[in-house]
């Protein structure tokens, strides 16, 4: 199905089951802990044994000698697998540095050898027995000391790496008011809490894998191409994903080391990677430093706005294009953006929940309220002021929708914004210095090809299958949702089936395009299922209405199920949208409101109320929604005040990778979180009327946070995270 217009008449409106707050249907296997995660299939296959992973002790250089003897003698072992034994491997299109490496290192804990053994004790026993002499070399570990050998990278998908519109430099000088401020952004662990984990098995030339992962399609793809072997020859399986983040859409060293092992063991072979393995083998969301020049009239309309940005990543790597959001969410006449890359020799970074926009407005949003407190404007209101319906680089180009001046005026009446004190440090409660903070939510909503087949069987069951993933965020029951609503049968008589290569291609779970794809492509599916029953029964497909698992006709009735008869009717199709993207802008938008307490004694940091504005098309499901918005304001949280990879400069590596060292927050640091949806349909993203929100909840929060650290205490911290060191100092010598 293409789709390029909106449908004059369209099923999925009647809003039966679709917009309803459904309870997740895959809710009870999880709450039971019988959902079959990779690591825990021990039903697929049998005799599995267990492969353990060995990663580089240095952070650049080579194997200088490898002394496998002792962990070959040790009780249980099969097999151990080296770039020296391997056979001739490739690369994945989406893998920067090999999986396996050997003998070149491109970074602390890239997997070296995997050791397989009868037990998972053994396989850990014996990898400690293994030798590596390294010749290490010394590498580049600091973004700061690299910003200025940083080059200007090739186009990426958030676009080119440097934009411009009118003559930002002579505008800027010429503001009556200028602001020009330094950000900076650390790097962040996804920190999932299922491991990467896979389990392989060989049936002579055919490989099967159970794992982790979010893009089905991109995983068999990338192990054909490493192992060289055809695509047709692998099968990847996925049907449940313990989080993901963006951590988990590319293949990982766990699946190629559990391939190779069960190739060298001749048995099925099973591998977690560790948990420290998990911050420094696999990806991450890279450090920035970021520099944004504002220029204003003294009414505060924006006439020059220019945001450079700086990250590191391993050669061949990506840069966070943290630059993003800023060409789309405010107006100005003149405006810039640059991009830079450094190369260095940490692990490779990559995305990670709304990458781009997540660092990019941790801060362009401190930088909007600092140009409000110079002019003398409410943050809420600078930020309507310079509101724009239009592309700012491209004011041919429309929104499809934008409600972000709603988003605001909404939550600011909802929060109690009126109340706020604009001169900080001046509202306390006990001990505790009170401030309210206000950012602007932004994330770009994606379009893109996915497919779904259905089947009808003489039950009146159907059954969808697609080989979309759930990362944990309600895939299986928004589909479910979609199937019912389109067929007219209740959720009990939906089957879905996911995460399985063997099921046609969905648009796969990341940058929140998921939700509004997949359940379009199923929407495909269903509409070619609908028309193969109508011709069978006789009716016209236009007028057939399918309701209460029946299909009428003018005044006949007939079962769905009977038009199965004794077999199964089955379709398969695809949603595609031709150039609608190139036509409008497609994005999300919200406001974030947050209320925290600052302790004017130790500087301890207590947020209190939280309040996200999202309008994000039709709501599929409410309750999958909200449940995907309130963790994205946590993950927020922890990107204010926690979370920061430590670069153990000397040597090259995150010291702190473990969930220990590496602070997430925990209950006790989240209050109530109230969030609301704004009554929105978008015709132009898809039939579904639909848009990603699993990001959009993220955007901004960090900076509402600091903002309203700002309006307690008067301290202003651009570097990330605020802790209390960066608080102490300055509330002691108030």
């Amino acid at each position: 199905m293409r789709f390029e217009h909106p449908a004059t008449f369209n099923p999925i409106d009647q809003l039966k089951v679709i917009g309803h707050p459904t309870n997740r249907i895959d809710g009870p296997l999880k709450t039971t802990g019988t959902a079959p995660y990779a690591y825990e299939r021990h039903d697929v296959v049998p005799n599995q044994a267990y492969g353990y992973v060995v990663g580089s002790g240095i952070g650049k250089g080579e194997i200088a000698a490898i002394d496998l003897a002792a962990a070959n003698a040790a009780p249980g072992v099969l097999a151990i697998v080296t770039a020296g034994n391997a056979g001739k491997l490739g690369k994945g299109e989406r893998n920067v540095a090999p999986l396996l490496g050997g003998p070149e290192i491109a970074h602390y804990h890239q997997a070296l050898a995997v050791v397989v053994a009868e037990t998972f004790e053994q396989a850990r026993a014996a990898a400690q027995l293994v030798r590596i002499d390294y010749a290490r070399v010394d590498g580049k570990f600091d973004l700061a000391a690299e910003r200025h050998r940083a080059g200007t990278p090739n186009p990426q998908i958030g676009g080119p790496a440097d934009t411009a519109v009118g003559d930002f430099i002579a505008a800027f000088a010429a503001a009556p008011l200028q602001l020009d401020a330094h950000y900076t952004t650390p790097d962040q662990g996804h920190a999932m809490m299922e491991p990467h984990a896979s389990i392989a098995a060989w049936d002579r030339d055919k490989l099967t894998v159970w794992t982790s992962n979010q893009m089905i399609a991109w995983g068999v793809e990338d192990m054909a191409k490493t192992l060289g072997i055809p695509r047709e020859n692998i099968r990847l399986v996925s049907p449940y994903v313990g989080g993901g983040f963006g951590g988990k859409l590319f293949l990982r060293a766990d699946v190629l080391l559990a391939a190779l092992g069960a190739r060298a063991a001749g048995r099925p072979v099973k591998v977690a990677l560790q948990r420290p393995l998990m911050f420094n083998n696999t990806t991450h969301r890279p450090a920035t430093i970021q520099r944004i020049r504002i220029g204003a009239e003294r009414d505060g309309t924006i006439t020059a706005i220019g945001h450079e940005s700086w990250s590191g990543n391993v050669s061949g790597g990506e840069p966070e294009m943290a630059v993003s959001q800023t060409r789309l969410l405010y107006a100005g006449a003149h405006r810039m953006t640059a991009t830079r890359l450094a190369a260095l020799d940490l692990p490779e970074g990559n995305a990670m929940r709304a990458p781009g926009e997540a660092s990019g407005m941790m801060a362009l949003e401190i930088a909007i309220d600092e140009l409000a407190d110079k002019l003398g404007i409410d943050p809420v209101a600078l930020r309507i002021k310079n509101d724009t319906q239009v592309d700012p680089e491209h004011p041919e180009r429309h929104f499809s929708q934008r409600q972000l001046v709603r988003c605001l005026n909404d939550g600011a009446a909802r929060f109690g914004w009126s109340r706020r004190n604009p001169k900080p440090g001046q509202v306390r409660d006990g001990r505790w210095l009170i401030g309210m903070g206000v950012a602007a939510a932004f994330r770009n909503n994606l379009v893109t090809k996915s497919a779904a087949r259905v089947r009808l069987d003489g039950q009146g069951m159907v059954t969808v299958e697609t080989d979309m993933t759930d990362i944990g965020t309600g895939s299986y029951t928004i589909i479910a949702q979609t199937v019912a609503e389109m067929m007219g049968i209740p959720l009990e008589k939906v089957a879905v089936r996911l995460g399985d290569s063997d099921f046609p291609v969905s648009c796969g779970s990341g940058g929140q395009w998921g939700g509004n794809n997949s359940t379009a492509g199923v929407y495909a599916a269903c509409v070619k299922l609908r028309e193969t029953i109508t011709q069978k029964l006789g009716f016209n497909s236009e007028e057939a209405v399918f309701a209460d698992g029946l299909v009428r006709s003018g005044n006949r009735s007939v079962p769905l199920a009977q038009a199965a008869g004794e077999g199964e009717l089955v379709a398969e199709d695809a949603i595609e949208y031709g150039d609608l993207a190139k036509t409008y802008q497609q994005s999300t938008f919200g406001a974030h409101f947050v209320e925290v307490g600052v302790d004017a004694d130790t500087a301890e940091i207590s947020v209190r109320r939280m309040l996200a504005v999202c309008a994000a098309g039709r709501i599929l499901n409410p309750k999958a929604a909200r449940s995907q918005v309130i963790g994205a304001m946590t993950m927020g949280v922890g990107a204010a005040l926690m979370e920061d990879l430590v670069v153990d400069k000397r040597h090259g590596l995150f010291i702190n990778h473990d969930l220990a060292a590496y602070e997430v927050p925990v209950h006790a640091d989240i209050p109530h979180q109230d969030m609301v949806f704004l009554d929105e349909t978008d015709p132009i993203s898809s039939p579904m009327k639909a848009k990603g929100v699993a990001e959009l909840g993220i955007c901004g929060v960090a900076a509402a946070v600091a903002n309203a650290v700002q309006n307690a205490t008067g301290v202003r911290v651009r570097e990330y995270p605020i802790t209390l060191d960066k608080l102490l100092y300055a509330l002691q010598v108030d």
